[in-house]
């Protein structure tokens, strides 16, 4: 005979059925998340409407991701998940983590230090100098450092097609004293994109789209956690009010403009400069 269920019983009744789960992590989890999702629908007496629209707004959100666009994680970080996720994650002591960011690229070729990842872009020139050690201050040699930002209009190579690719990001190996360098253009602040689902949310919730500036980092070393963050640049008047909520203050740092001349590598440069000098600490795994 068929069980009828109740407002009061389905939550019970699924839980029930997911019982024999072998996984114990993935059944707590499920649990967790059908006790909390059957909460909200009662709490807010969802309509069929409003359902309705909630799957048809994670469809699209589904359709607009590509190899190069990450429509959800764009959803988890305007919605502060993100930063929740990463705030219970990461321990305390190295260098502050935030959100990956939906432009990330893997696998870019490595390059020496020292080099120019503009590829055309321009901008104002950027060096940026770096040393990567572990918690105690040791130098870590051979860790992997990949870079990624957006250029002095606000976008990143992905989001421009019609010009070469990679531009602004690029991969690096640290030297014997953990240090790792690079010139590139300053970077701007910019609007996440808003021509998709998450686009039409901000609009319905009157947010703005805006990324304060900043550079990406991501650093992987063996026995170390990896470190995804940014450093994000002192002044920008997008600081306080970040769409996806990833400032951190230790993260905030001045990318000191210099005047035309020598740079610390022997490179001379004719007009004004950025110096970015910010080192890394990484957390044993």
């Amino acid at each position: 005979m068929a069980r009828e269920f109740s407002e009061t019983t389905i939550t019970d009744a699924v839980i029930e059925r997911m019982a024999t789960t072998p996984d114990p992590r993935t059944l707590e989890v499920l649990t967790s998340l059908v006790t909390h999702l059957h909460a909200f629908a009662r709490e807010t007496r969802l309509t069929v409407p409003e359902w309705m629209n909630a799957i048809e707004f994670l469809t699209r959100t589904g359709q607009t991701c590509t190899d190069t666009r990450q429509e959800f994680i764009l959803l988890s970080d305007t919605l502060g998940l993100s930063m929740l996720v990463d705030v219970i994650n990461h321990a305390t002591g190295g260098t502050e983590s935030t959100v990956l960011g939906p432009f990330y690229v893997p696998n870019i070729a490595v390059s020496p230090n020292g080099s120019d990842i503009t590829n055309g872009r321009r901008g104002q020139p950027m060096l940026v100098e770096s040393q990567v050690t572990n918690i105690a201050g040791t130098p870590i040699a051979e860790a992997l450092v990949e870079v990624w930002h957006s250029d002095d209009a606000g976008f990143y190579d992905v989001q421009q097609p019609e010009l070469p690719f990679p531009a602004l990001r690029g991969t690096f190996r640290t030297d014997e004293r953990g240090r790792f360098s690079f010139w590139s253009i300053y970077p701007h602040f910019y609007p996440i994109p808003t021509d998709g689902p998450v686009g039409e949310m901000l609009m319905a919730t009157k947010r703005h789209p805006f990324r304060p500036a900043h550079v990406h980092f991501m650093i992987s070393a063996p026995c170390h956690e990896r470190l995804v963050t940014h450093v994000f640049t002192h002044g920008d008047p997008y600081l306080d009010s970040d769409a996806v909520f990833a400032v951190k203050h230790s993260l905030v740092n001045t990318f000191a403009e210099m005047p035309a001349g020598p740079a610390p590598d022997g490179r001379t440069l004719d007009r004004p400069w950025r110096h970015l000098a910010y080192d890394f600490r990484l957390v044993p795994s």
